[in-house]
């Protein structure tokens, strides 16, 4: 992530909707908002099917499901915020099993890049079924 561009065209949308970016209380805007997009974007470019670890057990064939996970994402088209609840659930394939907090973790990757409600989805299940 480039947190210069970033301050930098924070400073121009300032100026561009009549503010002044020297303000007092707008002047360190700029950076906190660059580093809030550290923070917000964080799974631009991760790869959250790499969290997920597959443990040998005994053969399941019972769905595994983890309910209420609490995400944020931001919307790609107005990048405003949205947030939910996520339910994941998968069914074991045959002894191949994963933690529940690696679920949980896909969700938080996935949720922390600019995107719509479905890609969020589609995105947490490719990750689930690599």
């Amino acid at each position: 992530m480039d947190k210069k561009k970033i301050i930098k065209a924070v400073k121009l949308f300032l100026e561009g909707i009549g503010e002044d970016p020297e303000r007092g209380g707008l002047k360190d805007t700029p950076k906190r908002v660059a580093e809030m997009c550290e923070e917000i974007f964080a799974g631009i470019g991760v790869d959250s099917s790499k969290v997920i670890k597959v443990l040998k057990s005994e053969d399941h064939d019972e769905i595994v499901l983890m309910k209420d996970i609490s995400f944020f994402s931001v919307c790609e088209h107005h990048l405003l915020p949205f947030i939910g609840k996520a339910h994941v659930a998968y069914i074991p394939n045959g002894p191949r099993v994963t933690g529940l907090s690696k679920l949980a973790r896909v969700v938080e990757i996935e949720s922390k890049k600019p995107q719509v409600q479905e890609r969020l989805t589609t995105g947490i299940a490719e990750s689930i079924m690599k």
